[in-house]
Parts: structure tokens; C-alpha cells; sequence
């Protein structure tokens, strides 16, 4: 069989479990949806598709006339900053080939998430709980007024325009105020939560040289207290380019950078309240943060992200996909160093309230967090709404969930199963938006839509803006069958450039030579004829028996249903050319041993639930699956493993949330 005829083997399996309508937008719903006033806008002007277009004539139409599309919305957003007489795009057709976005356009992207301090300063903007009791409440005036202390401060230190802010902070109001102070002065933002390892941050922060470190003595996670000052030193010590680093005293309220950092400052020490708050304004694509890929193997990618692209970015799809705006509560579970944070910042964009919470996101927490602080929308990682469901939890039943309308879900393919537990356990009258995109453009490509009917499995559109399309091994679009996801137009959220990347050759080697023109992301994903999407996992770690390709996602789907199991991984060892074995690894709940009967029955789930070439050659129980902080699967650095690669250089242990289970993963 041909490769992309996986789709007769995993598709026809899942399909059985997708297709059920689990939501339709009531009319309320629609009337008063973000994206209904921009339809109507786009009518009043005669741009677009009308008013009463589809969602998918309207999808067509954005990256279509892609320029008329992205100038409509700074027109419609109203976005601070100049737009200049410039055309929307010049050069390209993608941004290796020399494309920029809006040239001789100014924007400052602090300026547009601070926006509502002057027209709605006793608005709350921020909400911030940890799990060691700590809550605190910003409004809109108050945040612009702790931005401008630290960018008084900041400048005091001698950073400007283009020099590097690194941080090493949880998720608490001081590493959201730093950053709108750093992106207030046109400098450039980079942060790692602090349960990376030294290593692990070295490697980051080393490659964009940055003048200043702000960073916490420690943090609490599941109830155990974390000094990190000794690392901090560490960072410092790897950083010869900082001038100062800043120490905010987060463990201990004592704690003070006297006789422990070079150039050390209290947090507290950096000007008091009084100076006025202001902006510069740079050109469109003036980086505005560094993120970082994984970094399981090798430096990680330093990805750069403009000013412009992510205000652009973020106001569409958290208005448009999400539906926030003012009045909504803002929660997505994530930490400084992944881009869900990025993400979630932005919903200062749109005027929404944003909820920073530090903490571990045990039992039903999250759950109950969203009741007392009136979320509106929750997102989180689809293997806690897995978990959840595991539980048997019931957060509608026991929680006032009223107040949610939206719930999020990424991090990886949240299944059939998922989305039924959703409607049933949490509430049947909201939309759950799962998603799939990425840090390399900082959103998703496809996404939810709130003008669309939910089916189980299913996410309901591509993105506005985003030409996303299944690709089969010859580079041709296909549909209603499984392909590689490609985007075959630029979005200005892409990467500028990469840090240290000249001549852009690691760039285009990472997304632009699988096919040509095309943006190759490695998902395999399925575009349904009515636009819906499913997602069968990463391409890059594809399971290859009898000449089949089949994605990871259905396997997982299927091995953790069974109540023994907590967590799972598969590994292909197969080479091209030669077929391999397929292992699948379990971690078992307390108390329970593999034994041939669980062995049998797990190997029959998957024989009737997906194909016979899904049954493993052995199957292997280990203490825990290895995986990034982020929570995503390391499928192949133990793939490396198996084929002989040591376990110190298939991974980067400082990556990583559980480097010691590696050790169970050698042949």
C-alpha cells in the first residue's frame, strides 16, 4: 500500500468515534460572536465574501486576497502604532525568500496590550493565583504603572532598543510586567520557567547574548519548595554578556542578590512608581521575543517573532476562534517556557482579564480554580482533560461552571473520547476549541470557530489566514485523506528570522525542504471536505509497518482507555528500506504489574480497535514516559536510543520534565 493510504487503516477506525454533533452555536451565539461583527464590518465596506457568507467562503477568501485580509484587520482592530502608505506584503512569496510583512509600518506591541490603562484603568487586568496561596489582583491602570517602574529601571540598567531581557520566571505578574517593560523599550524578550535545568537554559539564553537576567530565588511546585539560586548563579556565571541581573524574591521574601550574583539588584530596588509609561515605536517585523523548539537534541531553535505578525496574529485568532474580548476571564495552564504563554498574554490584547496561576495542575485544580475566579475561558493540555476523564471527574456536578462558555485544548490530539467527556462532564453549552499550530508561528493553524457545529474529534476549521493543506508524498493536495500539513501561503506570524541563522539556512532547512514553496510543519493531518480537521500526530516519528503509515495519536487513544494504564509511548525501530519492531512502553498505575493477560487484552484492543500491523512486538512496562517540559512525548529520542544512540546525547536532560526515566529506554 502506498504511504498516505494509512488513511484506510487509521481513518476508517477513528471515523467510527468522530462525526457526532456534540455542540451547535445557538443563535445567541452567533449574533453575538466577534466574528459575526467582523463579517458585518467587512459587508459595510464591500470587502469580503458578505455578511451572510460561510465560514468557509469566508476562510477562502483570506488567503485568497491575502493582503486585503490582514490590512482589514489592522483597520478593524484599530491597532496603535502607523500604518504608513506601504503595501501589506514586499518580496516573498515566503519569508526565507526575503518577504516582509507591512513595510514602513510602526507598531509597539506593549502599546497595544496597554491600551485599556487610559480608557479603563479600574478595569482588572490580571489575576494571579499560585498553589503556595498566593493571589493577587492588577487592574489596568496598575499594570501600565508597574510596567513603567521597571522600564524606568531597565533603561537605568542601559538596556534599549534591540538588546536582550532574559528571564527566568514562573508565571506571576512581575514576568508578564518585564516583559511589556522590555517590549515597551523595542528590546527583545526571552524566558524559561524555572524548572528548567541550568544546561538547558544555558543553551537557550547563551545563543541571544542578553545584557540583562531577571530571575526568582525559587518557586513551588506540588507542594515541595525549590531553591534555585544556585542555578541562577550557574546562568549567570554561563552569561558573560549581562550587565545585571535582577532578582525578584519569590520563595523567600528575604532573599537578597548580596554576595550571590555578579552585578546583582533587588527587584524592589528598581525605580519606584512615578514615571511615565512610554512606548517605542518599531518597524512592523522588529523581533519581540526569542521562543525556543524543544531542544530534546541539540541548541535549540532560536525562533523570532515581529512586533507586528503576533499583534496581528493574536488579535485574530482570540477574537475570531476563541470569541474573547472585554468582560472574558482569560486561564490557559501553561508556563513561561512555552508559547501558550506567549498566547495567553495576549488576550491583554483583545481587553480581556488575564489569569496567571503557578502551580501544579493536580486533581481537579484547575477545575476549581476556574469556579472561584469566574473563568470564561479555560485552556489547557489535552492530556489533563485526558486525566480528568481517567478520574472520573465531574466539574459541572461539583463546581458552579456557569460563567464558562470556551475551553482549550493542545499540546497533542485530544481524542473522540475527550471531547464526549467534555460535553457530558463539564457542561453541554459551551465550545471546546482544540487546536494545533505550534511554537515556530506562536498560534494555531487550525482551530475552533464559533459559528460552526462541534463534532467528536474533529476540530472545526483552519484558521483564518492560514492556506493549510494536506499534502500526499508527491506534493499534491488531497482531501478526506491523511497527508502531511503544509501552509502554502505566509502568515506574518512566522518566524523572522532565527537568532544567529545569517543566511537563513537553518531556517529554511526547518520548515522548507520537504516540498517546495510549501511550509512542511510535521503534523500528519486530515482536511475534511466541509473544512473540518483531524490531527493524527507528529509525521516525524510515524509508525511504518507492511508499508503503511500510520500516526501515533489513535495507538495512545486506544492503550491509555484501559484503567491499568496511566501513560504510553510507541517506537518504530524500522529503517527506510527495513521493516523494525514495534515496542510499546507502559507505565502502569500503582499496584499493577504487565503480566500476559493485560499483555493479551491490550494487544486485542488494538487489533479490533485499529488494524492487526498496530499490535506491537512486545510490549514493556517502565516507570514513566519521558517528556518535555511542555508535556509533549519524547518519541524520538528514545527512538534514537533503541537504534543505538547513548541516552546523554539523545536528549538534553535539562529539556526535560523526567530525565531520569531515560534509563529504562536502553536496548
Amino acid at each position: 500500500m502506498a504511504g498516505n493510504e494509512a488513511a484506510s487503516v487509521q481513518e476508517g477506525r477513528q471515523d467510527a468515534a468522530q462525526g457526532r454533533v456534540l455542540w451547535e452555536p445557538p443563535a445567541e451565539v452567533i449574533e453575538r460572536a466577534q466574528l459575526t461583527r467582523y463579517r458585518r464590518w467587512l459587508a459595510e465596506r464591500g470587502l469580503g465574501p458578505g455578511a451572510q457568507a460561510s465560514y468557509q467562503e469566508l476562510w477562502r477568501w483570506s488567503v485568497t486576497e491575502i493582503d486585503a485580509f490582514w490590512d482589514s484587520l489592522w483597520s478593524y482592530f484599530d491597532v496603535v502604532g502607523t500604518r504608513g502608505d506601504g503595501p501589506v506584503r514586499r518580496g516573498g512569496p515566503m519569508p526565507v525568500d526575503g518577504l516582509r510583512w507591512f513595510p514602513g509600518a510602526t507598531v509597539n506591541y506593549a502599546a497595544n496590550a496597554l491600551r485599556g490603562a487610559v480608557e479603563r484603568p479600574e478595569e482588572v487586568a490580571v489575576v494571579f493565583r499560585s498553589e503556595a496561596g498566593g493571589h493577587r489582583v492588577l487592574t489596568r491602570g496598575e499594570l501600565a504603572h508597574q510596567v513603567a517602574r521597571v522600564r524606568a529601571g531597565l533603561a537605568g540598567l542601559g538596556v534599549g532598543k534591540g538588546d536582550r531581557v532574559a528571564a527566568y520566571l514562573p508565571n506571576i505578574p512581575e514576568a508578564l510586567i518585564c516583559f511589556l517593560a522590555t517590549a515597551s523599550l523595542g528590546a527583545i524578550w526571552s524566558s524559561c520557567s524555572p524548572d528548567f535545568g541550568s544546561a538547558s537554559v544555558i543553551d537557550r539564553f547563551a545563543q541571544i547574548e542578553p545584557k540583562v537576567l531577571i530571575a526568582v530565588d525559587g518557586y513551588v511546585y506540588g507542594g515541595r519548595r525549590f531553591d534555585r539560586r544556585a542555578v541562577v548563579a550557574e546562568i549567570e556565571a554561563a552569561l558573560p554578556s549581562l550587565s545585571a541581573t535582577v532578582l525578584i524574591p519569590y520563595l523567600d521574601p528575604a532573599a537578597s542578590p548580596d554576595g550571590l550574583l555578579r552585578n546583582g539588584v533587588a527587584y524592589a530596588d528598581l525605580p519606584r512608581p512615578g514615571h511615565d509609561l512610554a512606548f517605542e515605536e518599531v518597524p512592523f517585523d522588529h523581533p519581540l521575543w526569542v521562543v525556543y523548539s524543544s531542544g530534546t537534541t541539540g541548541l535549540p531553535k532560536p525562533i523570532v517573532h515581529g512586533h507586528g505578525g503576533i499583534v496581528l496574529e493574536h488579535l485574530k485568532a482570540l477574537s475570531f476562534h476563541q470569541d474573547l474580548g472585554p468582560g472574558d476571564v482569560f486561564c490557559w495552564y501553561t508556563t513561561t517556557g512555552w508559547m501558550m504563554w506567549n498566547y495567553l498574554i495576549g488576550g491583554l490584547l483583545v481587553g480581556a482579564t488575564v489569569v496567571l496561576y503557578d502551580g501544579a495542575p493536580k486533581g481537579d485544580e484547575l477545575w476549581r480554580l476556574s469556579a472561584e475566579l469566574g473563568v470564561t475561558y479555560l485552556g489547557v493540555g489535552a492530556p489533563y482533560i485526558m486525566a480528568s476523564r481517567k478520574a472520573g471527574l465531574r466539574p459541572g456536578a461539583e463546581y458552579d461552571l456557569s460563567r464558562l462558555r470556551g475551553i482549550g485544548s493542545t499540546g497533542s490530539p485530544l481524542p473522540p473520547e475527550g471531547f464526549e467527556w467534555v460535553y457530558a462532564a463539564v457542561g453541554s453549552d459551551l465550545l471546546l476549541g482544540s487546536f494545533s499550530g505550534g511554537t515556530d508561528v506562536c498560534t494555531g493553524f487550525v482551530g475552533p470557530c464559533p459559528l460552526l457545529p462541534l463534532r467528536a474529534g474533529v476540530i472545526q476549521c483552519r484558521g483564518l489566514g492560514a492556506k493549510v493543506e494536506a499534502y500526499d508524498e508527491d506534493g499534491k493536495p488531497v482531501v478526506d485523506q491523511v497527508g502531511e500539513l503544509v501552509l502554502t501561503e505566509p502568515m506574518p506570524s512566522m518566524p523572522v528570522f532565527f537568532w544567529n541563522d545569517p543566511d537563513g539556512a537553518r531556517y529554511r532547512g526547518s520548515y522548507f525542504e520537504g516540498f517546495a514553496g510549501a511550509w512542511r510543519h510535521g503534523d500528519w493531518v486530515k482536511i475534511l471536505p466541509d473544512g473540518g480537521c483531524v490531527i493524527y500526530g507528529r509525521s516525524d516519528s510515524t509508525l511504518n509497518r507492511g508499508g503503511v503509515r500510520m500516526g501515533t495519536s489513535d495507538f495512545y487513544r486506544v492503550v491509555e482507555a484501559f484503567d491499568e494504564v496511566v501513560d504510553s509511548l510507541v517506537i518504530d525501530t524500522g529503517r527506510l528500506g527495513q521493516e523494525g519492531r514495534l515496542l510499546l512502553y507502559v507505565q502502569l498505575a500503582e499496584g499493577v504489574a504487565l503480566d500476559e493477560e493485560l499483555a493479551g487484552r491490550i494487544r486485542q484492543a488494538l487489533r479490533t480497535a485499529l488494524s492487526p500491523r498496530h499490535v506491537p512486538d512486545e510490549i514493556r512496562q517502565v516507570p514513566g514516559v519521558p517528556r518535555t517540559l511542555s508535556g509533549k512525548k519524547l518519541e524520538i529520542p528514545v527512538r534514537k536510543i533503541l537504534l543505538g544512540t547513548p541516552v546523554e546525547k539523545a536528549a538534553n536532560p535539562g529539556s526535560m520534565a523526567n530525565p531520569e526515566v531515560l534509563e529504562h529506554y536502553r536496548p
